[in-house]
């Protein structure tokens, strides 16, 4: 048995329980292997007539009869299918940014919420930072769900062993590989991306799976693939008409057989599928990374150890196969000279990959156990001393009411008792002058809160529906029939994408309506005037496109870095410029008194300026002076500023309400680019007819070839639109159906007089 300070890894495996205990050598580089132990189960797991969860828990037993975890760490595996890996290249940031990129980039890598998954990142070897950037950094984002997490640590749990780290049998290996064989490769410094070291392929063939992982020590790539070591027994069992016991015997035992070629024989469809597996998993990561150069194998696993299976791999491969008889930089004689550690030593890379870990020696250090478990183990650590604490309050508690009583019992409380009943006579007359008090108060508060509701103004509640409700109405709508909509191309279909919308109260809106906004306020209206011009005669924004309209600026719109900051307020002399600017043609309006007024004034005394930011795809080739930002002036600005809704009046009729009735004016466009091309989903592609999702990753499907289209023609599942983005602003003075109601009032006043004034003028005339 073995001291303390050490870290005993543990591999529960189909076939049996593996485990090491290593310590660090005292040159603080090489391990030192001081147990081992090796305990193999009575049948298989995967078994049909077993109980593997008491199977688990009598080798686990046996296990802890035969050695002390005591002061140790515990690390274990779990298979590569239970969990995934994703990779990623982070753009150059600020180092301290990257756990921001990396929860960001889980979100869409895992397709499973955050919250019901164990997940764990880090930076891949041979990233490097530079004045505080991170450069070249590719990230390795780990995750497992977690109920698969708990299902992997609940034999530990129930055999009492508390376990520090869980990893995934793939990286275990990675570790492996990375310090036990990749020993000349370059430093992280050193590492050049455009010229590679040497790769190794690690197949590691479990019962029913085989983990294939692909490094050069600086990337990691990883899969599983759907073949084990008992697929060879059941070809065996079918072939040979054997029961399973014996199939296995005979396997393992193929070299002594009568006829071993027939045994070869009927197993060798099962290494031609292993075969063609492992040659695809290779080609498909080298369409990811071409750089990469493959030179050798590496087989793990008990399964390995079939007659000939190493041998076969290597010839139909390709590659030269190195076969694990010891490893480097473990010493530790009475372990690694015992016959059994020998024997079995293709099954303990794992083993020794998760020591590495558990000692800090290894390339990844990432660590799958579920927080909520390191939080009861310190809350279990910590009882002991909660424990004392609270005694030794207890016992100066007890102490100090002693020494209170002792002064108490001094007095004679006969001598104060008269006095003590008047007290309380008080007491008693004072708490309930102030109970009554509190409950005139309380009734008065109500009292006030009810008057206020029945007074207050129900109506504001409406503003901010009705305000969202004239935003949507400004929307493009299409007409016709919704299947014929979506047979439309994407360029042509009549969307605007609202992305956001943000508000902000000015106390006086002038401050936001500068000179740049009354100039892009001058757009909108010519466009608005344009647009009323040709509803007039019946033509539509497509039909002055068609007619050879004027054509509109595709640029962006020159606007401030942040849109809902203003500009400085001009002075008095700005002021004095803007009505009419230099060079500037003079717009000019009639109100409704008569009087002419300019167009382009800006609005004034409080209210709020509304923000939205969007995007649309119509930007067809076919109409292109209504595309970019021509089409959300035709659309939404041309809406906002001359449309109207059909509102509630206050007592249930539907009216028409116009935008300027609602309060909205002076929409613009602050903010906008020239439109791009982005890559968009493929309506017409069907990932149902995809064999390999063209991820990288263990998740991908095997045998993967990319859908067709009827034609036999690749479909793409991104396609190439036109976007353009915007941010439209225009201000919203509040005007609830009370006001609106009495602005109509005014104004059919005003008109009845007018009328009155210009019949009395004609008659005297």
């Amino acid at each position: 048995m073995a001291a303390g300070k050490g870290v005993w890894s543990i591999d529960i495996g189909h076939a049996a329980i593996k485990a090491l205990r290593c310590t660090v050598h005292d040159d603080g580089f090489w391990l030192v292997a001081d147990a081992f132990d090796y305990i193999e189960y009575p049948k298989l797991l995967t078994l049909p007539d077993t109980n593997p969860e008491q199977m688990i828990r009598d080798a686990l037993k046996e296990f802890l009869s035969r050695n002390e975890l005591k002061n140790d760490k515990v690390a274990i595996s779990v298979p590569g299918q239970a969990g995934l890996a994703r990779f990623f290249k982070a753009p150059p940031v600020e180092a301290k940014r990257i756990p921001d990129i990396v929860k960001y980039e889980a979100k869409q890598q895992i397709p499973f919420p955050l919250d019901e998954v164990v997940w764990d990142y880090q930076p891949m070897p041979g990233a490097h930072v530079e004045e505080g950037i991170s450069l070249e950094t590719e990230i390795g984002i780990f995750a497992m769900k977690r109920d698969q997490v708990f299902r992997s640590l609940q034999p530990f749990l129930d055999a009492g062993i508390d376990v520090d780290f869980v990893q995934l049998t793939p990286v275990a290996l990675y570790n492996f590989v990375a310090h036990d064989l990749l020993t000349a490769n370059p430093t992280k410094e050193e590492y050049d991306p455009a010229n590679q070291p040497e790769s190794y392929v690690i197949l590691s063939m479990g019962t029913e799976t085989t983990d294939l992982v692909i490094t050069n020590g600086f990337r990691v790539w990883q899969r599983s693939l759907p073949i084990g070591g008992n697929h060879f027994t059941k070809q065996l069992t079918r072939d040979l008409k054997l029961t399973f016991a014996k199939a296995e015997h005979l396997k393992r035992h193929a070299r002594e057989a009568d006829d071993a070629k027939l045994i070869f024989q009927s197993m060798r469809p099962k290494f031609n599928e292993l075969v063609t597996d492992i040659q695809r998993s290779i080609g498909f990561f080298q369409t990811l990374d071409r750089k990469a150069k493959i030179s050798r194998i590496v087989p793990v696993g008990n399964a390995m150890k079939l007659p000939g299976l190493v041998s076969y791999l290597a010839k139909n491969l390709g590659y030269e196969a190195v076969e694990i008889d010891g490893f480097q930089k473990l010493s530790g004689s009475e372990v690694t000279s015992s016959a059994a550690f020998r024997d079995n030593i293709m099954s303990f890379a794992t083993c020794y990959g998760m020591c590495l870990q558990g000692q800090r020696k290894s390339c990844l250090q990432t660590n799958l156990l579920p927080q909520e478990i390191l939080v009861d183990r310190l809350i279990r650590e910590k009882k002991p001393w909660a424990v004392a604490a609270v005694a030794a309050l207890l016992l100066a508690c007890t102490v100090n009411f002693f020494f209170h009583w002792k002064a108490w019992n001094t007095a004679d409380p006969e001598k104060f008792a008269q006095a003590i009943s008047a007290v309380k006579w008080v007491e008693q007359q004072s708490s309930s002058h102030k109970s009554t008090d509190d409950q005139y108060m309380t009734d008065a508060e109500n009292l006030r809160a009810i008057g206020n509701y029945v007074v207050g103004n129900e109506e504001n509640r409406r503003l901010w529906p009705e305000l969202l409700r004239a935003v949507t109405a400004s929307l493009p709508t299409y007409e016709g029939k919704p299947e014929e909509l979506w047979k439309m191309p994407i360029e042509e279909r009549p969307f605007l994408y609202i992305d956001s919308v943000e508000s902000k109260y000015y106390p006086d809106v002038s401050f936001w309506y500068t000179v740049s906004l009354r100039e892009r306020y001058r757009q909108t209206v010519d466009n608005s005037k344009r647009l009323d011009e040709a509803a007039e005669v019946g033509l539509t924004a497509e039909d002055l496109d068609e007619k050879g309209a004027a054509p509109v600026e595709e640029g962006a719109e020159p606007g401030a870095a942040n849109p809902m900051t203003p500009a400085a307020a001009p002075d008095a002399s700005m002021e004095e410029e803007i009505t009419p600017a230099e060079g500037e043609e003079a717009m000019e309006m009639v109100d409704e008194n008569g009087e002419i007024v300019d167009a382009l004034a800006g609005p004034t005394e409080s209210g709020w300026v509304i923000q939205l930011k969007g995007k649309h795809f119509h930007n067809s080739t076919k109409a292109r002076q209504n595309s970019g930002p021509q089409y959300v002036r035709n659309t939404l600005i041309h809406q906002l500023e001359s449309g109207s809704i059909m509102l509630d009046d206050g007592s249930g009729q539907m009216i028409e309400v116009s935008m300027k009735e609602l309060g909205i004016s002076h929409p613009v466009i602050v903010l906008d680019s020239v439109p791009r091309t982005v890559q968009v989903d493929n309506p017409d592609y069907d990932p149902a007819t995809m064999g390999m999702n063209g991820e990288a990753g263990m998740m991908a499907p095997m045998g993967g070839v990319n859908p067709m289209g009827a034609a036999g023609e690749i479909v793409p599942p991104k396609i190439p639109v036109k976007v353009y983005e915007f941010t439209v602003q225009f201000c919203w003075q509040e005007t609830p159906v009370s006001k609106r109601i009495e602005n109509k009032k005014l104004e059919a006043e005003a008109a009845a007089e007018a009328a009155a004034a210009a019949a009395a003028a004609e008659e005297g005339f």
